[in-house]
């Protein structure tokens, strides 16, 4: 059981005498599954290895015996709360914590004040701020001064790219962290870790549990409480994929302030435009909004989704969608929100192809594979003799100078076969580039056949 708990890199706090895969105390029973299965020491903090290690930035800090303000910047249920409370514990710090959700300016002095008094006792105070980047750029500024004069080690918390949303005068004071997602081994390790810590197995098949660790798309803390809710339901049989959707459906909240369903709103976006379906896709903007989502955030994702789902067939959605990241920009909320929309309904109603994104992952693995292999002689410059004398640049044929402006000539390395990675689907505007890759083709293996290269 207990290599169990260690593999889950998660455990309850434990209590004197006792290791961190002690069972919880009877007082515990109240608590959130999520909250009960905290590690115990910074170095248990599942999968984020890069931060933790003892030769990782956090982990160098331990053994200075000094900190520096921090910006944890990662998705929900990745941990962020959970580094910042064991590091003040670790450095021995005395831990303050706030949301920038609920504190405002009087909130912060108190904080500020009791970091200040306990300063003059020799105590060091670690403040940490959950979702830093709701404060407003004035609310940030206030916490200079006192992360200046050591008055408090600042740890910031953020979904948000700190570049979009936090001041640049408190980014040149704190080191961004990055924290990764946490992928389907340690979501099946904490899968494990629920079910020694209340004895019971989640009453799922293999595949919904598959299922289970996919809806959680990362979040530790979402899967424990989708979990929590499993293991409180008796079945006669374990649940399919199909009985698992209809209990986390009436059970599982889809979003809130604290983002539990961030990433299943944006999955609902995503593919909502991919399907085409531009009212679906409204729907889940409009959601996303009204759970308090960033707008900036939502405009990055529709960039994104702008040159991976349409591409070359609408060359104009990413123009689009960028316009409407700048007007959102410049014009803040509410009235920005309508640039968003409209980007939303263009992109939903443009016409769809992965063909780019599919050429350029592929052109990626030739290359990784092919290593260093130097382009063919004729298409390299020769602006030395030697180099001249070594056949560079020799045959070389200009395009401009050819019949139809098409040479035909092979621009691959010699040592490489040549390969097709973009493959245009022929929707939208990829008709007219599919049309000219046939007839260069065509031109090609002409001028092959008539003896060129």
């Amino acid at each position: 059981m207990s290599d169990l708990f260690e593999a889950a890199g998660l455990g309850p706090k434990p209590r004197p005498g006792e290791g961190a895969a002690a069972q919880p105390a009877s007082d515990d029973a109240g608590r959130p599954l999520a909250d009960r299965l905290r590690p115990a020491r910074l170095e248990d903090v599942v999968g984020q290895d890069h931060l933790v290690a003892a030769d990782s930035p956090l982990g160098r800090m331990i053994k200075a015996g000094r900190l520096s303000s921090l910006i944890l910047w990662g998705p929900p249920g990745t941990g962020k709360t959970t580094i910042a409370r064991l590091l003040a514990q670790a450095a021995g710090y005395d831990f303050d914590q706030i949301s920038a959700v609920f504190s405002g300016v009087a909130d912060l002095k108190k904080v500020f004040e009791a970091a200040r008094q306990r300063r003059r006792m020799g105590r060091r105070t670690l403040l940490f701020v959950d979702e830093i980047h709701r404060f407003n750029r004035a609310q940030q500024d206030g916490f200079l001064p006192y992360v200046e004069d050591g008055t408090v080690v600042l740890v910031g918390a953020t979904t948000e790219n700190p570049s979009f949303e936090l001041n640049a005068a408190l980014l040149s004071r704190a080191q961004v962290l990055v924290l990764n997602r946490l992928e389907a081994e340690a979501l099946e390790a904490l899968l494990a870790r629920a079910e020694a810590l209340l004895q019971k197995p989640l009453p799922l098949t293999a595949e919904a549990r598959a299922a289970l660790i996919d809806m959680a798309d990362g979040d530790g803390r979402y899967l424990l409480n989708l979990a929590e809710e499993l293991l409180t339901i008796e079945v006669a049989a374990p649940l399919d994929i199909a009985g698992l959707t209809e209990i986390v459906q009436r059970r599982a909240p889809l979003y809130d302030k604290a983002q539990e369903g961030h990433y299943n709103l944006i999955s609902a976006l995503h593919k909502s435009m991919r399907g085409s379906d531009v009212d679906a896709a409204l729907y889940w903007y409009a959601r996303m909004l009204a759970g308090g989502e960033a707008p900036l955030y939502i405009a990055r994702r529709l960039v994104r989704f702008a040159v991976e789902d349409i591409g070359i067939a609408d060359p104009q959605a990413l123009v689009v969608a960028n316009g409407a990241k700048d007007a959102y920009d410049f014009l803040g909320s509410p009235e920005g929100e309508l640039a968003i929309a409209n980007a939303v309904i263009y992109l939903a109603t443009a016409p769809k192809s992965n063909a780019a994104y599919k050429a350029y992952n592929g052109a990626r693995a030739a290359a990784r594979e092919t290593g260093s292999l130097m382009p063919p002689k004729h298409i390299l410059n020769a602006p030395t003799r030697l180099m001249k004398d070594l056949g560079y640049a020799a045959g070389y044929n200009y395009d401009h100078d050819a019949p139809d402006e098409f040479s035909g000539q092979d621009y691959f390395p010699e040592a490489m076969e040549r390969r097709q990675f973009y493959n245009p689907k022929g929707k939208g505007f990829e008709h007219e580039i599919r049309r000219r890759l046939d007839h260069w083709a065509d031109l090609r293996q002409k001028r092959r056949d008539q003896g060129g290269t």
